[in-house]
């Protein structure tokens, strides 16, 4: 969800875009609710393209759709001021599900979709990926739909593979850390693995191989696991990876554009990162190595391939809207399967299987981009950071074994004390 902030596009300031039909008044309809649904959402590439959409929506149910377009800290400010007022003229919300979304709905700011998704046997809630919607529910019940989805992919270079006399990207977490010090011995001036290494910013990315080798952040009670067994071993290795094998001199604070520039420029042969990214590795203007980037499905460690694949964007209903019906009517056009599709030929990736699996949505990917991706949604992991209230917090102290480790640090040590500290802090939140 984090590397989504930084392919926003617009201005940081807030653009209202009242879009209708001159026919279409703001009186109510019979069920006394407003015929103009407000809608608020992020500045981006999505909402580009819905609002290009907008006058066929408003042609067909005679409802106005006013826009609230904001930069991501704005949105972030006016949501904090509204919803905790109990403002009733915000009707339909993006908003970052793995970031605020438990906030959100804890305040009671979400509506409870549950009837709302199975009212429309053709919209088909059930094509939407397991994931996505684990991370869009709060205690088993829809507060949000899924609109742009992201899992965490092995990016790597095709003709370093072939020098190194390998003919198939690694499938495990064991291949990967060979390949990788292989060609780092084999390359001077090359590493043979990058990623993020900045504490806060590691962790998304970190989350993969934490569920591959059979971790987690909390435990089925909600209890601290980060100093568990597998949680051990996966700082080990995540740290051990970047310190023997990653860039020389490597700091401890890089997040995406960083790691993503050192993968780019030709400094590094493999590269864990999340799939919407990919523009930038097989873009010529903006890689060295754009005709030599392949992709695979994230290697599989002792509990096998388990990346993360969360949505990073979701759409819900105000709870203390008085427009509820018509905002949901709004909701199923964006998230129906024509507009999906629409997206998706876009270049935003989609939380609906159907898109994936039909080859007009998926023609513009790199063809290994797209196995990788359907491997990451079947047994993908619905979160990429742990599941609280005050994410940033949680992620300061459950990323701080990651640079630890890439310090050359001892990982256990340093995970026992994080488990401590972030128990105190899951304690603290539930009080």
């Amino acid at each position: 969800m984090d590397v989504r902030r930084r392919s926003i596009i617009g201005t940081s300031l807030a653009v209202v875009v009242a879009m209708g039909l001159s026919a279409c008044g703001g009186g109510g309809d019979d069920s006394g609710e407003s015929k103009t649904v407000r809608v608020t959402l992020a500045n981006h590439v999505w909402t580009e393209n819905i609002k290009q959409a907008l006058p066929e929506f408003e042609k067909q149910t005679g409802l106005k759709v006013e826009i609230t377009q904001l930069g991501e800290d704005q949105l972030s400010d006016q949501y904090n001021v509204k919803l905790n007022a109990g403002s009733s003229d915000i009707d339909v919300m993006m908003y970052r599900p793995l970031q605020e979304g438990k906030l959100f709905a804890k305040n009671k700011y979400l509506a409870d979709l549950s009837d709302q998704v199975k009212s429309n046997k053709d919209w088909d809630f059930s094509d939407f990926q397991a994931g996505p919607v684990e991370a869009t529910s709060y205690q088993g019940k829809p507060v949000g739909v899924p609109i742009i989805t992201e899992q965490e992919v092995l990016y790597y270079r095709k003709d370093l593979l072939a020098k190194a006399g390998l003919s198939a990207p690694p499938k495990t977490l064991d291949e990967l850390k060979v390949a990788a010090a292989k060609i780092k011995a084999a390359t001077p001036g090359t590493a043979g693995f990058v990623a993020r290494t900045g504490k806060s910013p590691a962790v998304t990315q970190f989350s993969s191989f934490l569920y591959s080798f059979g971790g987690d952040f909390v435990d089925g009670s909600g209890k601290a696991t980060v100093n568990s067994d597998a949680a051990k071993q996966a700082y080990a290795y995540y740290g051990g990876l970047i310190k023997d094998s990653g860039p020389a001199n490597v700091s401890t604070d890089m997040s995406w554009p960083e790691a993503m520039a050192i993968f780019t420029q030709g400094k590094a042969a493999f590269y864990t990162e999340a799939d919407s990214l990919y523009k930038n590795a097989t873009d010529p203007a903006k890689s060295k190595v754009a005709d030599n980037v392949g992709f695979a499905p994230f290697p599989a460690g002792p509990a096998g391939s388990k990346p993360y694949n969360i949505p990073s964007w979701a759409l819900g209903v105000n709870d203390s809207s008085q427009n509820k019906s018509n905002a949901w009517k709004f909701i199923e056009w964006a998230t129906g399967k024509q507009q999906t599709l629409a997206q998706q030929k876009s270049g935003v990736p989609s939380a609906r299987s159907s898109v994936w699996a039909n080859p007009e949505g998926t023609a513009t990917y790199p063809k290994d981009l797209v196995e990788a991706i359907a491997a990451s949604t079947k047994d993908g992991v619905g979160h990429d950071r742990p599941l609280v209230v005050k994410v940033a917090q949680a992620r300061e102290i459950v990323g701080q074994p990651i640079v630890d480790s890439i310090a050359g640090k001892d990982a256990a040590a340093a995970a026992d004390t994080a488990n401590t500290a972030f128990q105190k802090f899951l304690d603290d939140e539930a009080k």
